[in-house]
């Protein structure tokens, strides 16, 4: 048996300082065929523009209508991360197979939204993103308990997270 010391594993440089994001909801992207819950991630002294928030939602609904968004009768929620000063993650989540979340990556340099392709070993989510997703686990398995009626979907929609991450 190999071991590896986990010494080596890991490693964060020691510049790097973490600090603490502001997770707040914003109203719904309501698509022809599909209902995205709306979050934004930021620092806490940041913010995100209403020029890059109506950017990025323009989007959405671009890759929707042209097909290259397919989420066409789906639930989830959406992520708008700004990461730095001008960075910006686009996070779509759907629920499908019943219990599956699945997704899809944009980003935003300063040059517009564009997909993310990536590699065999993916990028899924960061610590930030991760309170997000978590609290959407749990509204959506409140989800499946319930009777999956009209009312349940409406008190999905309705059930946010506001807070840090």
């Amino acid at each position: 048996m190999t071991t590896v010391s986990i010494a080596d594993l890991g490693n964060v440089p020691a510049e790097y300082r973490h600090h603490p994001k502001a997770i707040t909801p914003g109203d719904d992207l309501v698509l022809p065929a599909a209902h995205l819950k709306w979050y934004e991630v930021r620092r806490k002294d940041a913010v995100v523009s209403d020029e890059v928030r109506d950017e990025a939602r323009a989007f959405l609904r671009g890759e929707a209508e042209a097909g290259r968004l397919e989420i066409s009768g789906e639930l989830g929620f959406a992520i708008l991360h700004l990461c730095g000063e001008s960075f910006y993650f686009l996070i779509v989540c759907t629920w499908r197979n019943v219990n599956e979340m699945w997704e899809s990556v944009y980003t935003n340099d300063g040059s517009g939204f564009a997909p993310v392709v990536q590699g065999p070993h993916l990028e899924v989510i960061c610590v930030w993103e991760l309170g997000v997703v978590l609290h959407e686990q749990q509204a959506w398995t409140r989800y499946l308990y319930s009777a999956r009626d009209q009312r349940a979907k409406l008190a999905y929609l309705a059930d946010r997270l506001t807070g840090s991450a």
